[in-house]
């Protein structure tokens, strides 16, 4: 792989590792600032709504950068943003300042699909967007253990001044490997926007809703549903949590190798098998051992989808001949897919139905997506019969 995809990786890295390490550092934030551990929560919901809503904002205001320049720009919002948290005064600061590191997460995985994707052959696309999600999945096995860490032998300032750093290594990655693009015509915001309308580009973003939010409906409730139904103690927790981390990896880099082969074929496959899987779950969660082989394999399947649905999301978006806002949006909506998949979790519990309940209540989701997939595929080889049917020769008249 390229140089500079390395570079895109190790920022990925530190944005996942900001993300997901949140969770592990709420009692310390809590304990400091006086406050309960559910205000502290809003550390992770201003930051979710914060990549939901400051995707879009962020393409606009800086539509007119070269995509290097934006790139750049965007990592130096992420080194300010964790800075100003690391060193804030009050909770109320602390909230300011993953507000403006959210504002990162999507424009970069947004910009930094496109430009990795043309950094390779095209028949190895996927593979080099798979590639720059690899530094996220990372951050689950590696950047959120230590984060937490850090935080429990330091403090939790010492954690987001370390994210600083791995912000700061990413930007001179930025500027010394990766390669200044071509010229382009600037994005027109209304072509942009005209995107949204196109079925091949909503379909895909409705992909990227229920896809993720599947195994997010059953993971985020992990913890009690290990400890009440299977059995296992509150220690082990920790580790199933690397396993599942161990399948996004898996699966992130699985899934990249063979949509290069046959995007919407895989698209079939690992949301069924999601699907499958978490429905076995739901059966099988008072058994230790089967309930680890579901968490592994729920989370391959479910992240193989990642850079596929992003890749298709690019791929009909720049038919339409407006890739970035649509790209960076739909990683917006990653985001919203993990909550609802957490409150689809958290309904069905409260409703009484167990805390097994999640596995098929992900399961109904993953359906769902794979129902917008094969609506995907079928319009797909529609307009390609259509195109090829558009190219061939008139028949001449008297033969």
């Amino acid at each position: 792989m390229p140089a500079a995809l390395w570079a895109l990786a190790i920022a990925a890295f530190g944005i996942g590792t900001t993300e997901f390490v949140i969770a592990g550092l709420l009692p310390g934030i809590a304990a400091e600032f006086g406050i309960s551990i559910p205000m502290a929560g809003n550390m992770a919901t201003s930051y979710a709504l914060g990549v939901f809503f400051g995707a879009p904002i962020t393409i606009i205001l800086g539509a007119r950068l070269p995509q290097k320049t934006m790139l750049a720009w965007l990592l130096v919002l992420f080194i300010v943003g964790s800075i100003v948290t690391a060193t804030a005064p009050t909770y109320t600061i602390a909230l300011v300042g993953r507000v403006i590191t959210s504002l990162t997460h999507g424009a970069f995985f947004g910009i930094g699909s496109i430009m990795a994707a043309d950094l390779v052959a095209p028949g190895r696309r996927t593979s080099a967007i798979a590639f720059m999600f690899t530094g996220l999945t990372l951050a689950t096995l590696i950047g959120a253990p230590v984060g937490t860490w850090l935080a429990h032998a330091v403090s939790w300032r010492a954690t987001f001044l370390a994210i600083a750093v791995i912000g700061l290594v990413a930007i001179l990655g930025v500027l010394l490997l990766v390669p200044r693009a071509e010229p382009r015509e600037p994005p027109h915001l209304r072509r942009e926007l005209a995107a949204f309308t196109d079925i091949r580009v909503l379909l895909a973003m409705g992909i990227t809703i229920l896809g993720p939010a599947a195994f997010f409906t059953s993971i985020t409730y992990i913890a009690p549903m290990m400890t009440r139904v299977a059995g296992y103690g509150e220690g082990a927790v920790t580790w199933l949590l690397a396993v599942f981390g161990l399948g996004l990896f898996v699966g992130n880099i699985l899934g990249g190798k063979l949509a290069d082969r046959a995007l919407m074929p895989l698209l079939y496959v690992t949301l069924a098998a999601q699907a499958v899987v978490l429905f076995a779950f739901y059966f099988v969660a008072d058994s230790q051992l089967a309930s680890v082989f579901c968490i592994f394999l729920m989370s391959a399947f479910g992240f193989a989808t990642v850079a596929p649905i992003q890749k298709l999301v690019t791929d009909n978006a720049r038919a339409a001949g407006a890739p970035n806002l649509a790209s960076a949006v739909n990683i917006g909506l990653f985001n919203l897919g993990n909550a609802i998949g957490a409150w689809a979790g958290g309904t069905v519990i409260a409703l009484g139905f167990g805390y097994a309940a999640p596995n098929w209540a992900g399961a109904v989701l993953s359906v769902g997506a794979l129902l917008l997939a094969l609506m995907s595929g079928w319009l797909g080889r529609r307009d390609a019969r259509v195109l090829v049917a558009a190219k061939m020769p008139a028949p001449v008249a008297g033969l």
